[in-house]
């Protein structure tokens, strides 16, 4: 039987959905906003790193602006270390520009701030 096919391999998953790395309360989104390549899989190859460690978004959004895309995206639930290892892993694709790291604060700060940029 492969891991696929045991009916808890998801489940197990689930149990630890909030990144333990570094030991920090998780109450912070972390906004990704990358400048990429207008390619036909450059969301897909951004979006596959979350999909690996089975992390889901709160939010992507994507716009058009002359010889560029820019991304926008979203997520809760990560260690500091954590999010900019993902940041990291983005600016290492081809097809990605450059990468700004933010932070809000999960109680209504919307604004952050720049942690790093990539």
């Amino acid at each position: 039987m492969t891991a696929l096919e045991r009916p808890d391999h998801f489940a197990a998953v689930r149990l630890h959905d909030a990144d333990l790395i570094g030991g920090e309360s998780n109450k912070v989104r972390y906004h990704y906003e990358l400048q990429v390549e207008p390619e036909s899989d450059s969301l897909c190859r951004i979006l596959n790193l979350f999909a690996l460690q089975c992390l889901l978004p709160q939010g992507v959004q994507m716009q058009q602006q002359a010889d560029l895309l820019r991304v926008d995206i979203a997520i809760d639930g990560l260690s500091w270390h954590r999010a900019q290892l993902i940041a990291e892993k983005m600016r290492n694709l081809i097809c990605v520009c450059e990468v700004v790291l933010r932070t809000a604060l999960l109680n209504g700060d919307d604004r952050g701030k720049i942690q790093q940029r990539f």
